[in-house]
């Protein structure tokens, strides 16, 4: 069996790339998991592949597993990518409920609310090869919250072919068509022939 570690211990996170893995014949740990891996890594990249990258690397200095980690941002066409990178800190350190008030009030009198989820993941692997993948999942801002199911920006997007929000929708559903999904079967795909 293979091991591999998270760079995250948020919870959220792990249980979805869990589930998603499942059928995989892979374990998977959170940085809790090990001891000596509570480390905080500042993600101050100009990009989510930059942050994916900082964070798997200073994972991959302390272990000899492989190592994975990723970072995520809402990207929103009217208002120039915003919040873009800095969607976990966008009115307030990893507040979930003030960066989506933000959001919002900044899209109070847009009409294009059209937005894109993009999740950018940096797998390190046993013998230190990077490997880029990401995934996308397109769809636009509701006018409120809606649901709860879900974290960070999940009750305010309504992703294309639906009319609801990851946040009222289970699980299951949301793992079939996240951009997190998209990229962890793209990632499913690449280690399935490592």
């Amino acid at each position: 069996m293979r091991e591999l570690v998270l760079s995250t211990d948020n919870i959220n996170k792990l249980r979805e790339i869990r589930e998603i893995l499942q059928d995989l014949d892979v374990k998977i740990y959170g940085k809790s998991d090990i001891e000596g891996l509570d480390f905080e890594v500042i993600e101050d990249g100009d990009t989510l592949y930059d942050n994916a990258l900082k964070k798997a690397s200073a994972m991959a200095d302390r272990v000899n597993y492989a190592v994975l980690a990723d970072d995520t941002g809402l990207f929103v066409n009217s208002l120039n990518g915003e919040p873009g990178v800095h969607s976990a800190r966008y009115a307030s350190e990893h507040d979930d409920k003030k960066n989506r008030e933000k959001l919002l009030n900044n899209l109070k009198n847009k009409e294009d609310r059209s937005a894109y989820f993009k999740t950018q993941i940096v797998l390190i692997d046993e013998d230190k090869n990077i490997i880029p993948i990401e995934g996308v999942c397109s769809g636009k801002i509701s006018l409120e919250e809606k649901g709860d199911n879900g974290f960070g920006y999940d009750s305010i997007f309504v992703p294309d072919g639906f009319d609801k929000t990851f946040a009222e929708m289970s699980h299951e559903e949301k793992n079939e068509i996240s951009h997190r999904a998209r990229a962890l079967k793209n990632l499913r795909d690449k280690l399935s022939i490592m």
